[in-house]
């Protein structure tokens, strides 16, 4: 019985210790409803608002059904159906006044001012994910069922999609974010079981060496890794799986469950001057928005 009891206190101790290690709380300011399977949401800084990419339909049709919201920042859509046309968009990301999807195999450029559109292919492509920009305006997404790729659509020249890296040891890359001279990705896993999407390894984040294209890992498998946001400090990703955001601590070098969410938790967008985060809930067709306080 002591044993029991000493192993208990233990436990206890270890999750307290682990919950410690954030610097930061979450507390939520709103959720809202009203959306078609949203997988991705950015932060439009000079138009304050938000855009958030809705599947509407299975993630791999080409159905025409997928559109673009656009939502206040105080949580209400302002726009419900602002681009339309698209077929399943998922990452978003804005690069001077152009924001960005993924639509299966294209990369799909918006002018905001506009609302023009114009769409890249990307060739081979089997299931363009998450987008992100690096400092020059070259765009990346990743291709993550199918093989594991990332292309690039770059910003000058011939703007042709490039399939910039295949490689296996990406583990189906879902999350990119570019930071200084690497691009970070959270990925799927090893071995997926194409019905309930589970796989034998969990996904884990590593990092890509913008010129050389060196993969390195930064975490051990934590989950089904699908959203990925830098913070001041670190990362917070989303385990789409399991339903749960995750942090990890550069200093620390750790990873620690921050809440409990639902399964279908996408591709978040976090702000580092209001320290805001938004979170889409993809089966639960809904965005919720946080903020950060210590």
């Amino acid at each position: 019985m002591k044993t029991q009891l000493y192993t208990l206190l233990l436990i206890i101790s270890q999750f307290v210790n682990a919950q410690s290690k954030l610097p930061f709380q979450l507390e939520k300011d709103w959720e809202l409803t009203g959306f078609k399977n949203p997988e991705s949401v950015v932060l439009d800084t000079k138009n304050n608002v938000l855009y958030v990419s809705n599947i509407n339909g299975a993630p791999t049709e080409k159905d025409g059904n997928g559109y673009i919201s656009k939502v206040r920042l105080d949580g209400k859509i302002l726009v419900e159906k602002w681009i339309t046309g698209l077929n399943a968009p998922k990452g978003l990301v804005i690069f001077k006044r152009k924001l960005y999807t993924t639509d299966i195999d294209e990369i799909v450029e918006i002018k905001i001012k506009s609302g023009k559109v114009e769409k890249f292919k990307a060739k081979d492509a089997t299931f363009l994910n998450d987008i992100t920009v690096d400092k020059k305006g070259n765009v990346y997404a990743s291709n993550t069922f199918g093989f594991s790729g990332i292309y690039k659509l770059p910003k000058k020249g011939n703007r042709t999609v490039e399939l910039w890296l295949k490689d296996k040891n990406l583990n189906m890359p879902n999350g990119l974010y570019v930071s200084k001279n690497k691009l970070f990705v959270a990925n799927w896993g090893k071995n997926m079981n194409p019905k309930t999407y589970e796989t034998t390894t969990n996904g884990n984040l590593l990092s890509v060496d913008l010129k050389s294209k060196n993969i390195k890992p930064i975490t051990k498998p934590i989950g089904n890794l699908d959203g990925l946001s830098e913070t001041l400090h670190g990362f917070l990703l989303t385990d789409w799986l399991a339903g749960e955001l995750l942090y990890y601590s550069k200093k620390l070098n750790t990873t620690t469950k921050v809440i409990n969410l639902k399964k279908g938790s996408a591709d978040t967008f976090f702000d580092k001057k209001t320290k805001s985060l938004f979170i889409p809930l993809m089966l639960d067709n809904k965005l919720l928005k946080y903020h950060f306080k210590k």
